[in-house]
């Protein structure tokens, strides 16, 4: 983490996860002004110990930022959401969904990264980032949340399984760590109402 407060919010007396979403933290200058560089070091390091999460070294500064940058502008045309997580004053947990580009594809969208600091692991973090994404899905009118996650991390397939996600697909091999192959995993949630 970040020295000097930048990535602080409340006064760490909270024990369970408070999720925000973008508005929140595009109000709170003291939260925007450090959100990349907290999102960053949680990133790096996740991917340095080997986390899955769509880069195999840790990601840069610029691309984390880039990134955001790309998340937070489609959260504003109502094209998706990124939800941050705090435990006292700290950023442990970030994650985001995008709707899909193509016409025929816009009522669905991927619910692209998920990711909780490892100090912050067995809290609820993840499963409250994650409830907070479906929710905002679901106002945004999303009919499918679809995802993907590496097929040895079973932590993640756990949550989601318990959340509704279903498991559509499986790529046996198809992700490669130098000599490592790991399946991907393809699971949706499908958000129509029935009946």
């Amino acid at each position: 983490m970040t020295s000097g407060g930048i990535c602080a919010r409340g006064d760490g007396a909270d024990r369970s996860p408070v999720v925000l979403g973008s508005w929140e933290l595009a109000s709170d200058p003291a939260l925007r002004d450090g959100f990349a560089e907290c999102a960053h070091a949680i990133l790096a390091e996740l991917v340095a110990g080997g986390a899955a999460l769509g880069w195999v070294s840790p990601p840069s500064r610029d691309e984390v930022a880039a990134l955001l940058d790309h998340v937070l502008s489609a959260a504003r045309a109502g094209d998706g959401a990124l939800r941050a997580a705090y435990l006292g004053p700290r950023l442990v947990g970030l994650g985001y969904w995008l709707r899909h580009t193509r016409p025929t594809h816009r009522p669905h969208a991927d619910l692209e990264k998920l990711a909780v600091a490892l100090s912050a692991h067995g809290r609820g973090t993840g499963r409250a980032l994650t409830l907070a994404l479906i929710e905002d899905a679901r106002t945004a009118g999303i009919e499918v949340l679809t995802l993907d996650a590496r097929g040895d991390n079973e932590g993640a397939l756990r949550l989601y399984r318990s959340l509704g996600f279903t498991e559509y697909g499986r790529l046996p091999d198809y992700v490669a760590v130098g000599e490592d192959r790991y399946d991907k995993v393809l699971c949706a949630l499908d958000l129509r109402r029935r009946g």
